[in-house]
């Protein structure tokens, strides 16, 4: 009896030993689930397709306007659209109360019939419903979901799932003057038909230069903040990262991005993307410097590229990522050039 109690506990020693080696090595978390493989590409739509309009995060004051040009705009592409039950719920801050909210996203995720579940808009909210959504049938037969800024929290467990998503514009978004966004229109089109996606951005003297290729990962900096420490958090390890952010202070940009770095994201990242740093606020005593150079100085012992004013996130210029998707990025400081695998 005590040789096999020895034997089992050799055994008990060595295994998780073996496994502490291995996720020092490929950086592994309890709570960043690991990801290499190639994700699943949910089908690109076709005329005739239908897309579901939901609201899982901030209200919707006086958005009924949007929401129709939304609709118009799908519908002159060929597709069928459908409204959420609760969309234009109120309950304090939120569109509708939690459980209404999760009640729209969850019959968008289950419904066979639907292609496509587009966020009217973001703000906060996401993380309220994100444990109580169940994704068994969504994974057996995978839509694109498609947003950005709070919707960082779906688009995290999404890609967590094994499923790509569509960083682009929300029905927020729309104007009365389409051609101010015509670009962020024209590229969330191509990224939902399935067209070819490639970007030459303009460059910045802060450019870090090189070449790299993996998947790309990540949207708005407070909400991968925000997630650290739970399922949704990603893991980074040979990928690309982006980040966009809105209405911060430098100092809070800084300690967001000194958590990301403690937490390990870009001890194996393979680069980073930053999109817009839009309307930041000034500080009574002054950070110092640039918000790229802030951003350097964070990835100081870090070796690899980093490409600044890429156009995407809080301005009209979004332009539509396909996130979970394998990109390469030549990064140089007169230009960027990133390009989508098909």
């Amino acid at each position: 009896m005590f040789l096999k109690h020895l034997i089992y506990y050799y055994f008990i020693i060595v295994t998780t030993l073996s496994y502490l080696c291995y996720a020092q090595q490929h950086n592994i978390t309890k709570d960043r689930p690991i990801m290499h493989s190639k994700l699943t590409q949910p089908p690109h739509l076709k005329i005739g397709d239908s897309v579901v309009i939901v609201a899982p995060s901030g209200i919707l004051n006086h958005k009924e306007k949007e929401i129709n040009q939304a609709k118009v705009m799908l519908e002159s592409w060929g597709l069928k659209v459908r409204i959420g039950k609760h969309v234009y719920k109120k309950n304090n801050h939120f569109a509708g109360s939690d459980s209404q909210r999760i009640e729209d996203f969850q019959k968008a995720l289950d419904n066979p019939n639907i292609a496509a579940i587009w966020c009217a808009r973001g703000g906060y909210g996401t993380v309220r419903i994100l444990d109580n959504l169940d994704y068994t049938a969504f994974k057996k037969r995978p839509k694109w979901m498609i947003g950005y800024s709070d919707i960082t929290g779906l688009h995290s467990q999404m890609h967590n799932e094994g499923i790509e998503t569509i960083h682009a514009m929300m029905c927020a978004s729309m104007t009365d003057n389409v051609k101010t966004i015509a670009h962020t229109i024209d590229t969330f089109k191509k990224a939902l038909f399935g067209e070819p996606l490639a970007y030459t951005v303009k460059g910045n003297s802060h450019n870090k230069t090189g070449h790299a290729t993996g998947q790309l990962v990540g949207g708005n900096l407070t909400l991968l903040h925000s997630m650290l420490g739970s399922n949704t958090s990603i893991n980074t390890a040979d990928k690309i990262l982006f980040i966009e952010e809105i209405g911060e202070y430098k100092y809070h940009i800084d300690r967001m991005l000194q958590s990301l770095k403690r937490a390990g994201y870009f001890d194996n990242c393979k680069g980073l993307i930053v999109g817009n740093m839009s309307k930041i606020r000034k500080n009574t005593t002054a950070w110092g410097s640039s918000i790229e150079q802030l951003i350097l100085d964070v990835l100081e012992e870090c070796d690899f590229p980093v490409l600044f004013e890429f156009p995407a996130g809080h301005e009209k210029d979004n332009r539509a990522l396909i996130l979970g998707r394998t990109i390469t990025m030549d990064v140089e400081k007169a230009k960027g050039i990133v390009t989508f695998e098909k």
